[in-house]
């Protein structure tokens, strides 16, 4: 499997996978972390530019990048 940290997410369930994972990996490592961004409950389903789920991955992009971080400074 691809590494959590990393990996392309395509959709809300994958994204979901991942968080679930990292956070699995941050509990094993006794790291305590802030929780993930919630996945967004306003869209209508438009395709905006500037939709709320372009948001919402981007701030995983950076909770994943900041979790990978915080487990490399642990180790």
């Amino acid at each position: 499997m691809a590494d959590p940290f990393t990996r392309r997410l395509a959709s809300l369930d994958e994204a979901e996978a991942a968080i679930a994972e990292i956070l699995a990996t941050l509990g094993a490592a006794a790291e305590g972390f802030r929780a993930p961004p919630p996945a967004p409950t306003t869209c209508c389903g438009r395709g905006c530019n500037g939709c709320v789920w372009e948001g919402y991955y981007t701030a995983l992009e950076f909770w994943r990048e900041d979790a990978r971080e915080r487990l490399t400074a642990a180790e």
